[in-house]
């Protein structure tokens, strides 16, 4: 496979042998010089060679198959159904903004174009179609939707372009893409092939589908821009609940802390439920948002982006659809919200900012558990990210304490540090006889002082643990000694038989012995049981008398 180095580059668009008409369509959009890519791999495009271009994003991709396209297909004309050449886009974004350029780039020379995307009518679509157009671009889904239904034929298929095929595969378009060049003709179809990244998968869809293509690469694979300035912003947060309004935070006080630096900004989250809740804090905190993701609608979406490239939106909250080829020269700052899980999409994702040599900013934000992400990246740009100072700081040194203070004055923990105590305090026999009655008032008042205190501490819907630390139950203070009414009760009850006789002095201290408790219930019940005898007796003694 030849490879072509950085050196081979022309100077001007003029050395590239682009048809005049491209040159002065060139001209008025204000671009003199080719990047490397450009200089590299148009020459070999207009040879009709298979190229595979491999630069970081904002190198100018998409002018490298553009123009040569648009001067080999001057010639000649698009049958109906059957488009001439094909641009397959991963997004609908990057697929406009291709459409936006060709039409640039395309205006004094007369070829038609189509643009088939999700969110857009099929009639109209398919009315483009019928009429045959030279440049189809196009996502794989609605590209296939629209062959399945037998609107499109991809025979005459001459060149086929494949720009951000690593996004491609993140997406999982690859068995589409594999579908695709299937349909069309292979051996007489040019490809011109772009990626960022050369992952394994896409290496074996280029050795397949590509014919000895020359390899074109200015920098190293996933590369980021020298001009952009990289930082990062670890925080610990206070609890795992508070993580999420902790990095909210954060990034509102960032965004003070850059003032009039910051033009515009590009925020990225790896969700799309994020994107909304970001968008609508820093709306409701004063912030100039708007939210980009892939369940809004096209209108919507490309009313937001419009908005945001325009310079009428100040920040653009928006998922991974916004990483990949959007051409917004004059973003100033990008945000990781979130650390991307895959490491080529941080190189993507700042790539939006330090574009045609200007330079950017870009700031991460960090949790613990985002650290792994983080050292990956690092691993895959070749360097280590600077660390930024945390807006919210770390957690003061002082707050435990203070907190352990509070929590240690309050009533329900003093009374759980008084039942731990009692214990040990009853371990005394002393201790184990009943509180005099004045005591036990005391002891009474006292419990419901703290139970008060503790409702006006924890508000009126908390009750008052009982049964704990200086609160007494009730059974505990009844007093089962025997009273003069239970002695006398025993002293009237009449002989008992010899089996039933109470013990010999001999065998009292063996009665003792047993609990008094048990002692005291068998009297009252032999106390009961023997006023039941006597009772029946005098009611039938009554008559007789």
């Amino acid at each position: 496979m030849p490879y072509s180095t950085e050196q081979d580059f022309m100077t001007s668009f003029t050395d590239l042998a682009l048809d005049p008409r491209v040159l002065k369509a060139v001209a008025e959009t204000g671009y003199e010089k080719p990047t490397p890519i450009q200089a590299q791999a148009i020459p070999h495009a207009l040879e009709g060679r298979d190229v595979l271009g491999i630069a970081q994003t904002g190198t100018g991709k998409t002018a490298s198959f553009t123009l040569p396209m648009i001067s080999l297909l001057q010639k000649g004309r698009a049958r109906a159904r059957m488009p001439r050449s094909l641009v397959l886009a991963p997004t609908r974004e990057l697929a406009a903004q291709v459409a936006e350029n060709f039409e640039s780039y395309a205006k004094h020379v007369k070829l038609s174009m189509a643009l088939l995307i999700g969110g857009v009518s099929f009639k109209d679509q398919d009315k483009l179609i019928d009429r045959g157009v030279d440049v189809l671009i196009a996502t794989p889904g609605r590209l296939l939707d629209h062959f399945e239904r037998g609107k499109l034929m991809l025979t005459g298929v001459q060149i086929m372009v494949v720009d951000e095929a690593d996004r491609m595969l993140d997406m999982g378009f690859i068995p589409d893409i594999e579908r695709i060049f299937k349909l069309t003709p292979a051996l007489t179809r040019q490809t011109l092939f772009f990626s960022a990244t050369m992952p394994p998968e896409i290496t074996r869809l280029t050795e397949e589908f590509l014919h000895n293509p020359v390899r074109v690469e200015v920098a190293r694979q996933a590369t980021t821009a020298e001009t952009i300035d990289q930082f990062v912003c670890k925080h610990a947060p206070s609890r795992k609940d508070r993580a999420d309004s902790e990095k909210r935070e954060i990034l509102r006080r960032i965004l003070r802390a850059e003032g009039e630096g910051l033009t515009n900004g590009i925020i990225f989250c790896n969700r799309k439920r994020d994107v909304d809740i970001v968008a609508k804090s820093l709306r409701k905190h004063g912030f100039d948002a708007g939210a980009l993701h892939g369940d809004l609608d096209q209108s919507v979406r490309t009313r937001i982006l419009n908005g945001f490239r325009d310079g009428e939106l100040k920040l653009l909250v928006a998922s991974d659809v916004a990483a990949r080829g959007l051409d917004i020269p004059s973003v100033s700052h990008v945000f990781n919200f979130d650390v991307p899980i895959h490491s080529e999409d941080y190189v993507h994702r700042i790539g939006r900012t330090g574009r045609a040599g200007r330079s950017g900013k870009s700031v991460t934000i960090c949790l613990p558990h985002e650290t792994k992400y983080l050292e990956k990246i690092e691993e895959l740009v070749a360097r280590q990210i600077p660390e930024m100072e945390d807006p919210l700081g770390t957690p003061s040194a002082e707050a435990k304490p203070e907190t352990e203070r509070r929590e240690q004055s309050s009533p329900r923990h003093r009374s759980r540090s008084a039942s731990r105590a009692a214990p040990a305090s009853r371990g005394n026999g002393a201790d184990t006889q009943p509180a005099p009655p004045a005591a036990r008032t005391a002891a009474r008042s006292a419990a419901d002082a703290g139970a008060r205190r503790g409702r006006r501490d924890r508000g009126s819907d908390h009750h008052p643990v009982t049964g704990l630390g200086s609160h007494v139950p009730a059974f505990l203070l009844r007093d089962f000694r025997m009273t003069a009414e239970t002695a006398s009760a025993q002293a009237a009850k009449p002989a008992t038989p010899a089996s039933e006789t109470p013990a010999t002095p001999a065998e009292e201290p063996a009665a003792e012995a047993r609990p008094r408790s048990r002692t005291v219930r068998r009297s009252r019940t032999r106390s009961r049981t023997s006023e039941e005898a006597q009772q029946p007796q005098q009611v039938e003694a009554a008559p007789a008398a």
